[in-house]
């Protein structure tokens, strides 16, 4: 066996201590954020068998033609994948435990997905998600809401030259038409076409429309427009949606060649985007799959929803200046002497008893030695027991920003501490 160290996979990251700071710090506010809008969490596993994310996805879909992480389970044979996305699995849960019965569901997830792509910037292959799902509801109000949520959320984070680029992609009926008309446009320049243009011009055209190939972009920008296939219903909830979004002054771009990645998605669609991280500029992105609940096997059911990645948000976080939180000390216990490290023990218990942060240090060593430790842990106090103080069940504080040390007996230490801190 070799004795290489081993390292994390390509593209799979360690978060370490001083970086989780940021990450709790989000966590935090994004369920604050959610619960003021009446969103509860839902948990689902990492692994779903591999039909749902075709069935569900699309198999004509760069996610599972290239980028799933899938394998024969051993023991049964089963075919399994490590979820690219939760949109599929959150649905398959609400139908299984039929969520759905009694009433419409705002729901919201959040963990690691997995694609199997180049790394760069921005792009991972664990990455971390939170996506939020509202099953039920068939107006343009939610649609609205969830956007307008979000640009909440960009205050609340304090990020800034975020962009809203907005489209819809209509229903079956109009999306049929625009696709045969698409075929017919693209067969005539099949000589632009690049391999994954050709590839799918007849199983999934409207993907050419998202194609980044810069030799592909004047026919691309000459191509029928969906919008001009809507039926009635899809453009009066298409233009619904923009009155109300204009009424909460959110500012928007109507992009006709925003289809998303996902088949799954029909009328509203919208992408959260920055110019501030490279070709990873999409934030955060969603829409409406209202035949996602009968594809999977339930009775139709209209729903919205979007996911945001977590890396690209804490990175636009941190370039706009925002320090890494630090892990928050209030206490800091120095002891030395086998009757004081009993002491110091039963101490610490008894502040955290009382919902202070205590470090108690561990691993001996001088006073000198460990109030340089207590002063770098950036506590706000030291309790230092020696035997003699322990001999006496008795205590000295030490305030760590300047300030008289005293002694008092353990009986007052809480107290003593709290003048101080509070």
């Amino acid at each position: 066996m070799s004795n290489e160290t081993l390292q994390a996979v390509r593209g799979m990251n360690d978060i370490l201590p001083d970086e989780a700071g940021l990450w709790l710090w989000f966590e935090d506010t994004v369920r604050d954020w959610l619960q003021g809008y009446g969103y509860r969490n839902i948990r689902m596993p990492l692994v779903e068998p591999t039909g749902l994310f075709k069935r569900a996805i699309g198999e004509v879909t760069d996610i599972v033609e290239k980028e799933m992480y899938s394998f024969e389970d051993s023991l049964n044979g089963d075919h399994l994948t490590l979820r690219p996305e939760g949109t599929a699995s959150c649905v398959r849960a609400v139908l299984q435990h039929n969520l759905l019965y009694n009433a419409p569901q705002r729901l919201y997830y959040s963990g690691p997905m997995f694609r199997h792509e180049r790394p760069q910037k921005g792009r991972y292959r664990q990455f971390h998600q939170v996506g939020v799902e509202a099953l039920g509801f068939a107006g343009p109000d939610i649609d609205a809401e969830q956007i307008i949520m979000c640009a909440r959320l960009w205050k609340k984070l304090g990020i800034r030259d975020v962009s809203l680029q907005l489209n819809t992609l209509g229903d079956t009926a109009s999306r049929h038409r625009h696709r045969e008309k698409l075929i017919a446009y693209f067969e005539q320049h099949k000589d632009v076409l690049d391999a994954d243009a050709t590839r799918r011009l007849h199983s999934n055209p409207l993907r050419i429309l998202d194609s980044k190939n810069p030799a592909m972009q004047e026919i691309i920008a000459g191509a029928p427009k969906l919008m001009d296939e809507l039926e009635e219903d899809a453009l009066k909830h298409f233009n619904d949606l923009q009155s109300i979004l204009k009424r909460h002054d959110i500012a928007y771009e109507i992009n006709p060649r925003l289809v998303r990645g996902l088949d799954y998605y029909n009328r509203t669609v919208f992408e959260w985007v920055t110019t501030r991280l490279g070709a990873q500029g999409t934030i955060c992105a969603g829409g409406r799959y209202d035949g996602l609940v009968e594809q999977i096997g339930g009775k139709p059911a209209p729903a919205m929803g979007f996911a945001m990645g977590v890396e690209r948000l804490l990175a636009l976080v941190q370039e706009d200046g925002m320090a890494l939180p630090k892990q928050e000390v209030d206490v800091y216990v120095v002891h030395q002497g086998e009757l004081a490290g009993q002491l110091a023990s039963r101490v610490a218990e008894q502040l955290r008893d009382d919902r202070l942060r205590v470090l108690l240090h561990c691993g001996g060593g001088s006073f000198k030695s460990q109030m340089k430790k207590a002063d770098g842990s950036g506590a706000s106090v030291a309790v230092v027991i020696g035997d003699d103080e322990a001999q006496a069940n008795e205590v000295s504080v030490k305030p760590m920003q300047g300030g008289e040390q005293v002694r008092v007996g353990v009986s007052q230490l809480i107290a003593t501490i709290n003048n101080i801190i509070k």
